[in-house]
């Protein structure tokens, strides 16, 4: 019997404080067309400042707090978790990251919901070798494995997973909120967003801060994000005597205007699967330096939408920088293309619509239902 429309299905988040993925799946909770599905949220923890966002667009949201994966009340939880699906006739779950995926994929095919897809959104750095294990046996539980880069397509197949089980789905931004400014003749103005965490090089801009600085005294350079790292960055910018040019904002809201601020932006990170932040940079019309790593080569084209350099290399990242404020010609031409590349490819109707399709797709081979059309164009 054809189940009726719109399909209810739920998308799992693990909290909603401010992050990269979190705000693409709490915009996906937003955008997905309401005459084809029903969305609901299931989540561990309802904390989070963007949790109004959510609020006002699911369907419901059921909370399933866990303290961990190995006590008595896991299981509890994941009897809950299936009669929250079942009330609701959940027809598809979509789970965000790596404990959602651990959690709530084991948890909606022991609930017998129909359709299940996990996702990646990062690569191992970071993660426990135990962690790492049971990710990759919760994938047997999904149908599908949703990745936001080809880099982390490649990466899962490389952990054996099957390549016809892969979903590649970009993340999205909104372009409007980011409103280009023509650049100054002088740019001294640096931006890095990210994480104050090992991994992301903050530590190596310190580290290139002397060589600019030397031939730019006035240079600035702005850390956006929050994170446990600051003490040892702001002990290392002293002692490479750059603290005076450093100012550490902690997390920011409103990320569009403090990047309409800057001249330049910069990602030095070890690794990246898909750079929000640069994304979000190249949108505001700056030129970006990144590190030649993971997902960062699908979003910038060394000399034509950015500048790339070694992960880990102080001297190249200096030289690039360097590179972009001496030549004001240069760094107006590689920002135009950024801007015009990435509000091009990565918009969330184009993430949207892949999503829909995605799921209208798996959907149509695992559940008898009759066939309706996405309201976005196939891409």
């Amino acid at each position: 019997m054809p189940i009726a429309r719109p399909l209810p299905i739920a998308i799992a988040i693990q909290s909603f404080h401010p992050g990269g993925t979190e705000r693409q799946m709490i915009e996906l909770v937003r955008r997905l067309d309401p005459t084809s599905w029903q969305v609901h949220v299931a989540c561990f923890s309802t904390d989070g400042a963007w949790f109004p966002q959510v609020e006002s667009a699911a369907a419901s949201i059921g909370a399933f707090p866990l303290r961990g994966f190995a006590r008595t009340d896991t299981l509890r939880q994941a009897r809950r978790f299936g009669a929250w699906c079942r009330e609701r006739s959940i027809t598809l779950v979509h789970t965000s990251d790596l404990y959602t995926n651990i959690f709530f994929l084991p948890s909606a095919a022991a609930a017998g919901v129909p359709v299940r897809l996990g996702s990646r959104r990062e690569f191992a750095a970071g993660k426990s070798r135990a962690q790492v294990v049971v990710q990759r046996a919760s994938y047997a539980c999904a149908h599908r494995v949703v990745a936001n880069a080809h880099a982390v397509a490649e990466r899962l197949v490389r952990e054996r997973l099957a390549a016809d089980r892969i979903a590649v789905v970009p993340n999205g931004l909104d372009g409007s909120r980011f409103i280009a400014r023509d650049l100054p003749p002088a740019l001294r103005q640096v931006a890095m967003v990210a994480n104050l965490r090992p991994g992301k090089g903050q530590d190596v801009l310190i580290d290139a801060a002397p060589a600019i600085l030397q031939r730019y005294p006035d240079a600035r350079f702005t850390l956006i994000g929050g994170g446990t790292e600051r003490p040892v960055l702001e002990a290392r910018a002293r002692e490479r005597g750059v603290a005076h040019a450093f100012q550490l904002e902690g997390h920011v809201e409103d990320v569009a205007r403090r990047l309409g601020e800057a001249d330049l932006c910069v990602l030095p990170s070890d690794s990246e699967a898909f750079p929000n932040a640069l994304l979000e940079a190249m949108a505001a019309g700056l030129p970006v330096v990144a590190s030649r790593v993971g997902g960062v080569l699908e979003v910038v084209q060394h000399e034509r939408t950015g500048l790339l350099v070694p992960p880990r290399d102080p001297h190249a990242l200096a030289t690039e920088m360097l590179r972009l404020m001496s030549d004001p010609q240069l760094a107006r031409g590689i920002a135009a293309a950024g801007r015009e590349f990435v509000l091009r490819r990565f918009s969330f109707d184009r993430m949207v619509s892949a999503f829909e399709h995605l799921y209208l797709d798996e959907v149509a081979r695992r559940v008898p239902v009759r066939p309706v059309e996405s309201r976005y164009a196939p891409l």
